[in-house]
């Protein structure tokens, strides 16, 4: 479901107030933006709200109206706190349902764990009209209405309703990525890396710099979907700082 020629984009809501408080470190942003990488999918804005209706409305509309896909992590659990379905489905202005088919699977789950409790059936509740994603770890199944997907914010879960989209989303062609390390302050080299930019209109080059061994350093991440493109704007890359005596590492410092 690859369409090489347009550029596919979402954004991610991360819903939690432990978030915010720096209680839980979030590990998930980290591991959306390499699946979307590899789906041909890119992530262009992350956002971090706390578990309030209107922030989560807010986010989600403004965000899932500029971007092919819209995702959020967190909120999807059987407590009272956990508010992301109905903010969705306000957001969406339409009611919220116990999905048959997740109180189905739910009372599976829990036959041999002490039954379906109400703090569980929570679990089964998504906005009308959405359908669901798998999630082989607790039974609990992620929703997918429209444009958004709604995800669990524990990590690993997570990472498993990712492996379950797996394919199912349209995208454009992944991107590719070298990186190139040099010994050199980032503004030395400015110029070279704006000029080199826009010699190749399809690569898209990133400085990032450091300070090791008692002198500075900067790592350029060059990206394109085309790989021909991302080899020939590498060579131009190392030949330019070559040509300021500043050799380069292929593959980064």
């Amino acid at each position: 479901m690859a369409s090489p020629q347009r550029i596919f984009t979402a954004a991610l809501v991360v819903i939690g107030d432990e978030i915010l408080s720096g209680r839980t470190h979030d590990k998930n942003i980290a591991q959306v933006a390499s699946w979307l990488q590899v789906q041909g999918i890119r992530l262009r804005e992350v956002r971090v709200v706390a578990d309030e209706t209107a922030a989560i409305v807010e986010a989600v509309n403004t965000l899932r109206a500029r971007n092919d896909y819209c995702f959020t992590t967190g909120g999807i659990g059987p407590t009272h706190d956990d508010i992301t379905v109905d903010a969705i489905a306000e957001g969406l202005d339409v009611p919220v349902i116990v999905h048959p088919e997740a109180r189905a699977i739910l009372e599976e789950y829990y036959t041999t764990r002490g039954g379906l409790t109400e703090a569980r059936l929570r679990m089964a509740r998504t906005p009308e009209g959405a359908s669901l994603i798998p999630n082989r770890y607790t039974g609990a199944p992620g929703i997918r209405i429209g444009n958004v997907f709604i995800m669990a914010g524990v990590p690993s879960i997570t990472a498993g309703m990712l492996d379950a989209l797996s394919g199912q989303l349209e995208g454009g062609a992944p991107l590719l990525a070298e990186t190139v390390g040099c010994w050199v302050g980032e503004s030395e080299v400015a110029g070279l890396l704006r000029d080199t930019e826009k010699a190749f209109a399809t690569c898209q080059i990133g400085s990032y710099p450091f300070w090791a061994e008692g002198r500075t350093g900067a790592n350029f991440v060059v990206r394109s979907v085309s790989a021909d493109d991302l080899a020939a704007c590498v060579c131009a890359l190392i030949d330019g700082l070559a040509a300021m005596d500043r050799p380069a590492v292929p593959g980064g410092i």
